[in-house]
C-alpha cells in the first residue's frame, strides 16, 4: 500500500468545517490503496472544539504530533475572548475595533507571514525530513489555511525527491478577510510572493472551486485539480420537521456575512403577510457577530431568533434535517465568488430546500442549479428573495415544501477520495 504523508493543522478535537475535509479523505483513502499518515500539532490553539468528530478517526491511522508555538496562545493571556474570536475569523468592522484589536490585526498581517502558525514550519520540516527518509515516503500533501503549512512542503520539496500536492481549501491573497489585516505595501508583496512561490514549487495543486482554479492558473502553469468538499453518509436518526416555518443557518455569521436585505425582507413579511409571524422562526446556529445582532434588532426580528450557539457536528446535522428551509449566506464580494462552504454539501443531502445568498457569479449557484437542491439569489435580488420566501411559506402551509435533488453522488466523500487517489498513484 502506498504511503502518503498528510500535513494539516486542523484535526479532531478541532471543530468547524476546516477539519472535515481531510478527516474524511483519511477515512476513505485506504479503500483506494493508500495508507495515510497524518502530521498535526501536539498543542494547537483551536477556536472551536467538537469531540464528536473523533469517531471518524480510525485507530489504524498513524498520527504524528509535534509541539507548535503559536502567538495566539500568548496573546490569549491578555485578551482571551477577542483573540479567540479573531482566530475563528470574527473580525469586527474597522470603525468598531478597539486599540488592542487594531494592533493584533496589524501584527497578524504584517509580522506573521503568511499567518501566525509560521513558526511551526521550520522545525516541522526538519523533523519530517528524517521521518520521510526512514519510512520510505515519496508523496506529501499540505493543506491550508493556515497556508504556513505549505511552507513545510516547500522546504521538504527543496531537500527531498518527492511528489508534493498543495491543497487549498480557501484562496490565499484573495480571501475576503485579507483586506482586514491592515497590510503594508511590503507585507502584501510578501504574501503574494509566497503564494507564487508555493504554487510554482508544488507538483500538483488542488482547489475547491472553479474560480480559485482560474485565479491560480494566472500565477502558475502547474496542474490544478478541482476537488470540492462533499457529504458523508451520516448515520442520523430520523428527525421530524419543525412545526414552525423555520429558516436555519448553520455556522458563524461574521461581520460582513450580514445580509441586510434578507433581514429587511423577513421584517416585511412579518408585517405584511397574515399569519407569517405566528409560524416564522429564524434558527441561527453558530457564533453571531455584534453587527449581525444589531441588524436583526434594527429590523425587529429578535423575538423570532433561536440562537443556541455552536453545536457539535452530529447535532448540527439533525438541525439541518428538521428545518423547513436552509440558509446559505456568503459575503457580497468579488473575493468570495470562489468560496463554496463545506456545509453546502451537507445541506444538499438533508432533504430540505436551500436558499443561498451570495455575490453575482458565485460558484455556489452552479452547484445548486445542477443538483436541483434549492435557489441561489445574488445581493441585488431583493424582490426575487421576497417572492421566493413567500413561495416557500405557501408550500409549507400546504404541507408540500420539498426538494428533489439530482446527481448528488459525485459529491460523496468516497467518490471525491477516489478522485484524489488518482492524483496520488
Amino acid at each position: 500500500m502506498k504511503k502518503v504523508l498528510i500535513i494539516t493543522y486542523y484535526w479532531p478535537p478541532a471543530g468547524g468545517p476546516g477539519v472535515q475535509r481531510w478527516l474524511k479523505f483519511v477515512k476513505y483513502l485506504p479503500e483506494f490503496g493508500i495508507e495515510p499518515i497524518v502530521y498535526i500539532p501536539e498543542n494547537p490553539t483551536y477556536p472551536i472544539l467538537d469531540q464528536a468528530l473523533s469517531k471518524d478517526v480510525s485507530p489504524n491511522v498513524a498520527i504524528i504530533k509535534r509541539k507548535i508555538f503559536e502567538p495566539y496562545a500568548l496573546a490569549g493571556l491578555f485578551a482571551k475572548n477577542k483573540v479567540k474570536k479573531m482566530s475563528a475569523g470574527i473580525i469586527p468592522n474597522s470603525h468598531k475595533q478597539s486599540f488592542t484589536e487594531k494592533v493584533a490585526l496589524w501584527i497578524r498581517g504584517n509580522i506573521f507571514i503568511p499567518d501566525a502558525r509560521v513558526f511551526w514550519a521550520k522545525p516541522s520540516a526538519k523533523f519530517l525530513d528524517k521521518y520521510i527518509r526512514e519510512n520510505d515516503i515519496d508523496t506529501i500533501i499540505t493543506t491550508g489555511p493556515p497556508h504556513s503549512l505549505h511552507l513545510i512542503g516547500y522546504r521538504l520539496k527543496k531537500k527531498l525527491d518527492l511528489h508534493w500536492v498543495a491543497d487549498f481549501r480557501d484562496p490565499w491573497t484573495t480571501i475576503g478577510y485579507q483586506k482586514d489585516l491592515k497590510l503594508s505595501t511590503y507585507s502584501e508583496y510578501r504574501h503574494k510572493k509566497w503564494e507564487r512561490r508555493i504554487l510554482n514549487a508544488a507538483d500538483q495543486i488542488v482547489v475547491t472551486s472553479g474560480t480559485t482554479k482560474h485565479d491560480f492558473s494566472q500565477i502558475t502553469k502547474k496542474p490544478i485539480e478541482i476537488i470540492t468538499n462533499g457529504f458523508d453518509q451520516e448515520k442520523v436518526a430520523s428527525v421530524p420537521l419543525d412545526h414552525k416555518f423555520s429558516l436555519a443557518h448553520i455556522g458563524s455569521l461574521l461581520s460582513e456575512r450580514n445580509p441586510a436585505f434578507l433581514w429587511q425582507v423577513l421584517s416585511e413579511l412579518v408585517n405584511e403577510v397574515p399569519g407569517f409571524s405566528d409560524h416564522f422562526e429564524l434558527k441561527l446556529i453558530g457564533t453571531l457577530s455584534p453587527e449581525v445582532l444589531e441588524s436583526i434588532h434594527l429590523y425587529q426580528l429578535d423575538s423570532f431568533v433561536n440562537n443556541p450557539g455552536y453545536l457539535p457536528h452530529d447535532e448540527a446535522i439533525k438541525q439541518q434535517r428538521s428545518s423547513q428551509v436552509l440558509l446559505l449566506i456568503e459575503i457580497n464580494s468579488l473575493h468570495t465568488r470562489s468560496i463554496i462552504p463545506g456545509k453546502l454539501f451537507e445541506y444538499m443531502v438533508s432533504g430540505r430546500p436551500i436558499l443561498a445568498l451570495g455575490p453575482n457569479g458565485s460558484d455556489i449557484a452552479e452547484i445548486i442549479e445542477h443538483t436541483s437542491t434549492g435557489i441561489f439569489i445574488d445581493y441585488g435580488g431583493k424582490d426575487v428573495l421576497k417572492r421566493t420566501i413567500l413561495a416557500f411559506y405557501e408550500s409549507y402551509l400546504e404541507g408540500n415544501l420539498t426538494v428533489e435533488p439530482v446527481e448528488l453522488e459525485q459529491y460523496s466523500r468516497r467518490n471525491l477520495t477516489r478522485k484524489l487517489s488518482e492524483l496520488l498513484h
